[in-house]
């Protein structure tokens, strides 16, 4: 496999002054923490902006973007360095073919992620989808079935489409709620976490990459409710980093499971034991019976 090429982070000028000021202030803070290299993990169905977020958090087209294909066929992974910090950002492709989950798109993911240790799962899906349903769950069941329900304690839900009206005469921090606390029940069940872990302990943020979105007298992008959403979500990203839970590293062990053969061997002990005491046992009865007999 070739090296991965890492280019300056030249997209970061592109932002607005403010924004520029506080991505720099977020670097600082993770170089605080001795947090030099950041890996980040994009997923979720197609057609929910996953390419589209990579773009904005880069500040430049470097995953491309159609609309008549919704992403690419297998994983990117792109790289961007800026005063000794190195960004990784891994674009995946959709996790649903035909209504089902792709468990072919599903492999190769992880296998494209060998030897990398995710620091952050971003599992995007859009605002504007009003309803969570079967299919959602078992999404969820596929990444902890691929990754362990560990990736849920280093991941983030990221809404995008958030340049809307709500339905029903809704506000739209209420319909944000709402859409946020219906997905994120949805993740606490398919990842079977414990009653104790909160559903909000998930991040949830808001997204908006299309140019309509409206803008501040700074120049920065905003939602809705006034937030400039790309800071936000990079100050969120930080803050699941620094969040006290480890990173997940995709070994061989994680990719093809346990080795079947070596859970056979912890049961060795109890078959030779048990043979002991049947077989063993047994002749030395029938050898004690026999001499009491001919005696």
């Amino acid at each position: 496999m070739t090296s991965q090429l890492i280019r300056e982070w030249s997209g970061i000028q592109q932002f607005p002054t403010a924004t520029q000021t506080k991505l720099f202030e977020l670097l600082g803070k993770l170089k605080q923490e001795n947090v030099n290299t950041l890996t980040i993990l994009v997923m979720g169905k197609g057609g929910v902006g996953k390419s589209s977020t990579v773009n904005s958090i880069v500040g430049e087209r470097a995953v491309t973007v159609s609309a008549f294909q919704s992403e690419g066929p297998r994983p990117v992974m792109v790289s961007r360095s800026r005063a000794g910090f190195t960004l990784n950002i891994i674009d995946t492709p959709g996790l649903v073919e035909g209504g089902y989950v792709n468990d072919m798109a599903l492999d190769m993911i992880k296998r494209f992620l060998l030897d990398k240790t995710i620091d952050v799962l971003l599992y995007v899906d859009r605002l504007d989808a009003y309803r969570v349903d079967n299919l959602d769950m078992q999404i969820v069941k596929a990444i902890t079935s691929s990754f362990g329900k560990e990736i849920w304690h280093k991941a983030m839900v990221v809404l995008t489409h958030a340049q809307l009206s709500p339905p029903d005469g809704l506000g739209y921090d209420e319909f944000f709620t709402k859409r946020s606390e219906s997905l994120l029940k949805v993740v606490h069940v398919g990842a079977r976490m414990r009653k104790q872990i909160k559903v909000s302990s998930i991040p949830v943020v808001l997204v908006e990459n299309s140019a309509r979105c409206h803008k501040n007298e700074s120049d920065e992008k905003i939602l809705p409710n006034k937030i400039a959403w790309i800071p936000n979500l990079l100050q969120t990203i930080t803050g699941v980093v620094l969040n006290g839970s480890k990173g997940i590293l995709v070994d061989k062990k994680l990719i093809e499971g346990s080795n079947p053969n070596e859970r056979g061997k912890m049961f060795i002990p109890l078959i030779l034991a048990s043979q002991y005491f049947i077989v063993v046992k047994g002749i030395q009865k029938w050898i004690k019976e026999d001499i009491a007999s001919e005696g």
